[in-house]
């Protein structure tokens, strides 16, 4: 799971930059989820930049049928959130999360917490090096991610 930024031309907006002063584009962030084994784009939400990946994620997992599993939910830090591995968790799915540059450790007991946790002090005992071993999947989702982003 993840999302990128699409710049677009509002409407009339080609004229001005013709004829008149350039105005800012308009933006919008396109949150998609992919089949890390498959490359199938598997859900996808359009939104406007204002919205966080982490708003969005239960959204983009319950596009997904209930009746098909989910062994891991791959994103970058900006899912490091209660909310997210909550709903990952319900899934009954992997979150592999990596925590964000100043994560602090959480004081709640739940599992996905414990969990959090050990990863955190995992990182900063071994350092962020650790989460390269992942990156190539991560790299792959994020040329799909890029190339579908472009086709529009």
């Amino acid at each position: 799971m993840d999302s990128t930024g699409m710049k677009f031309l509002g409407e009339s907006e080609w004229k001005r930059k013709k004829h008149g002063p350039e105005y800012r584009r308009q933006w919008r962030k396109l949150h998609i989820g992919i089949d890390s084994k498959t490359l199938q784009i598997r859900a996808v939400q359009l939104t406007t930049n204002n919205v966080s990946n982490s708003q969005v994620l239960g959204d983009l997992l319950d596009q997904i049928p209930q009746d098909e599993r989910i062994d891991s939910v791959y994103t970058d830090g900006a899912y490091d959130t209660k909310q997210c591995r909550q709903v990952i968790a319900d899934r009954q799915a992997h979150a592999v999360i990596p925590p964000r540059e100043n994560a602090k450790p959480w004081k709640d007991t739940k599992s996905s917490s414990l969990e959090r946790n050990e990863l955190l002090r995992t990182v900063k005992r071994l350092g962020r090096t650790l989460w390269k071993n992942g990156q190539a999947i991560i790299g792959e989702v994020w040329l799909k991610l890029r190339c579908t982003a472009l086709n529009y």
